[in-house]
């Protein structure tokens, strides 16, 4: 193996934050989380590039959990968002960026009449389950096995602290399986809200899948025929896969879609963008927080989705995602593993096969630390528009070298 990363510094930042925070870091970006010996501080990011807080450079495949779309601090993002503070950020009521961001938005998804704004993906997620019930006037809604929409007790993934009536209207289904969603919309009977679904299924830890054509336009019809609302959980895959919204290109209007993640490129947004049909119920409701009309977020989002829809930096990701997915297939054959890439390229699950408690992909992903790339062992990564194909080809030298590595200490295909 080559020689230890170098964490010093990483190591007394941890040491001092358990001190004054439970167990130092908290949800997904805890490292213990993933495996040992990632880094848990970072100093700076630039690009495709981060900088641990004992100065190691990463060529970046997680991208911040993805809101890092077009590559961080991307200069046109970040001087319309400065340009926002510098006029101040939050007053006492919204500021007119708020207009122009609904109006670019309603202009640019191909499903929305209206739109609402939040701060983080479960905001969104949230506000769009209650605008369901307020609108239908019914509890039911149903989610996916396995699915992730966020982390309050109606629906984080942990069932510390949470009680069974947080979840007591929540009806369980398998996602792309219509028997599966028939089965509950009967068990909802006369009592279902919504049907929320992400944009594709990327559990944790599994083979991402795609939608299937058929399975959502079922999931159309019965909203169709029973009133309830059809909720697209777009806060992960939103403004990376489509512009215009990650179903666009199976001709499925969602009634209503949660966005966060990469809508500013880091700046910190969600929004919800609905139907008509839907407008009076999301009147009714009361949905706020302190910072939700932060002006140089919208600032930001309004910069990120120009760029995004009038050039062609989603094509661009796309090219290096396949580029780094025939890559890889081709060193890590060569090394004797064989690996699972699934999901949109943009997004890529890499596993590997037989690693069913993810011993390889982790030996791997550490190594390649000290390479200089910053993968994710069990969960979907991301690319943004700054990857070039000098980064994505520095990349893959690097996974070569990180292959090379495990194999020598005795690390084989399962």
């Amino acid at each position: 193996m080559t020689a230890r990363l170098l964490n010093s510094r990483d190591a007394e930042l941890l040491e001092r934050a358990q001190r004054v925070v439970p167990n130092g870091v908290w949800g997904h970006m805890a490292t213990r989380a993933i495996a040992p010996g990632y880094p848990q501080f970072f100093s700076r990011s630039q690009g495709c590039r981060a900088w641990d807080a004992d100065g190691n450079e990463y060529i970046d495949f997680m991208c911040a959990w993805g809101p890092n779309v077009l590559g961080y601090r991307h200069p046109e993002v970040e001087a319309a968002a400065l340009a926002r503070i510098d006029q101040g950020d939050i007053g006492n009521g919204p500021t007119d960026t708020m207009v122009e961001l609904a109006e670019l938005l309603v202009d640019t998804l191909d499903h929305a009449d209206w739109t609402l704004f939040q701060k983080n993906g479960t905001d969104a997620t949230t506000v769009c389950v209650t605008v369901a019930r307020a609108s239908t006037g019914r509890r039911k809604i149903l989610v996916a096995r396995g699915a992730y929409h966020g982390a309050v007790p109606w629906c984080s993934p942990s069932l510390i602290g949470v009680t069974t009536e947080d979840r007591a209207h929540l009806i369980l289904f398998d996602y792309n399986n219509i028997e599966s969603l028939d089965a509950a919309v009967d068990a909802a009977g006369d009592d279902l809200a919504g049907i929320l679904l992400t944009a594709f299924q990327h559990d944790v830890g599994k083979d991402q899948h795609l939608p299937e054509a058929d399975f959502l336009a079922h999931a159309r019809t019965v909203c169709d025929r029973t009133g309830a609302a059809l909720i697209l959980d777009d806060v992960r895959a939103g403004f990376r896969l489509d512009v215009r919204g990650s179903w666009a290109r199976y001709g499925v209007k969602p009634d209503l879609a949660a966005y966060s993640k990469s809508i500013a490129n880091g700046w910190p947004l969600a929004a919800v963008a609905g139907a008509d049909r839907f407008r009076e119920g999301a009147g009714k409701i009361f949905t706020t927080g302190s910072f939700w009309y932060g002006s140089a977020a919208m600032a930001a989002a309004v910069a990120t989705i120009r760029i995004l829809r009038d050039s062609d930096a989603l094509a661009h990701t796309e090219a290096m995602g396949n580029r780094f997915r025939d890559g890889l297939a081709t060193i890590s054959a060569r090394h004797g593993f064989t690996l699972r890439q699934t999901g949109p390229v943009q997004m890529p699950m890499v596993l590997f096969d037989g690693d069913q408690d993810f011993r390889i992909g982790s030996a791997f992903c550490v190594a390649g630390l000290r390479h200089g790339i910053y993968l994710h062992p069990k969960h979907n990564m991301f690319l943004c528009a700054a990857h070039t194909a000098e980064d994505i080809d520095r990349a893959l030298d690097a996974a070569d070298g990180a292959f090379a590595d495990i194999v020598s200490a005795g690390i084989l295909a399962a």
